[in-house]
């Protein structure tokens, strides 16, 4: 508690204002005509604990906390009431959500970790460190008659789409073109070529192509598969990988069509050994000699060709 004044001459006021010496209200009162008068002394007021609520006061204090919260609850409700959805606004938003554009596969398999770290497992473009853009081969083709020089280099390959294209060179054909590049293509067997050929103009059939892919050791475990006609996918993880190369045109000159002496109107069977990088091919067309083979070899490039995949 304060420690009360020991002035009796002074007036005790409220402990929060300072006691004041001397009230003398005469100088006012003079100012305003009034005679001087007494001076009382008051009392000293000593300040005394506020004392403990009472029992009635308390519950009226409660009573009324929960007026509040009841009345705030009830408003509360009320808002909630008024955003809670009608049949009709439910039809409403249905129609809105058909707006909306559907999720596509592409959104399903985007990669959850950004660009840098995806989960979708992407697939090679190219089977092995031999079969890929800028490798090159060298050989010979040899028919009955004659050998000759041969130099392929692959400038693309695909394997999603089961694809491949580059240039083929060969040398000596005719003595009027002693050097011809052609531009091919190449369909790579699997879950998109069958062993069969469906393009009618190469002037293959069915027999035709079992003949000459017999002519390979590598095809025979697969010769009752191939005879089926079907797809066969997971045949570019094996030792070997059997291709159809086309000649298209030449190089430079593509609106050359046909050349005395020569033809590239026929195409390759091809059976690729992925574990030493070897080419063995048999050229077929209708006019030409039966059954000319293609052997190539790898050159080395003393390049890198690696690929690391953590899972």
């Amino acid at each position: 508690m304060p420690t009360p004044s020991n002035n009796e001459s002074t007036i005790s006021l409220h402990p929060s204002c300072p006691p004041e010496l001397d009230d003398d209200r005469s100088s006012w009162r003079n100012m305003d005509g009034i005679r001087e008068a007494e001076v009382i002394t008051a009392p000293e007021v000593h300040q005394q604990p506020t004392p403990p609520p009472s029992d009635s006061q308390v519950v009226g204090v409660t009573e009324t906390h929960m007026d509040e919260q009841s009345k705030r609850m009830n408003i509360d409700e009320e808002a909630a009431a008024s955003n809670m959805l009608s049949p009709m606004s439910t039809v409403g938003d249905k129609q809105d959500e058909s707006d909306l554009p559907a999720l596509t596969s592409t959104h399903l398999s985007s990669p959850s970790m950004g660009y840098d770290f995806s989960n979708v497992r992407l697939i090679p473009t190219s089977p092995s460190s031999f079969l890929r853009a800028g490798s090159r081969f060298h050989g010979t083709q040899q028919s009955e008659r004659q050998v000759y020089d041969v130099q392929v280099e692959i400038k693309h390959v695909d394997m999603r789409e089961s694809f491949l294209c580059g240039y083929l060179r060969i040398q000596g054909l005719t003595e009027d073109h002693p050097t011809l590049t052609t531009y091919f293509e190449g369909e790579i067997i699997g879950p998109k070529y069958t062993f069969y050929t469906k393009h009618q103009d190469w002037g293959s059939s069915n027999n035709v192509d079992l003949q000459h892919w017999q002519k390979f050791q590598a095809f025979r475990p697969l010769q009752k598969l191939a005879k089926r006609g079907i797809p066969m996918p997971g045949l570019a993880t094996q030792d070997n990988i059997f291709m159809r190369w086309k000649e298209h045109f030449l190089v430079p000159d593509h609106r050359v069509r046909t050349i005395t002496g020569a033809s590239f109107e026929g195409f390759y069977y091809i059976c690729f050994n992925q574990i030493k990088g070897s080419v063995s091919g048999i050229y077929f067309h209708a006019k030409s000699e039966k059954f000319q083979q293609l052997e190539l070899e790898h050159v080395q490039d003393k390049g890198c060709f690696a690929a690391v995949e953590f899972r």
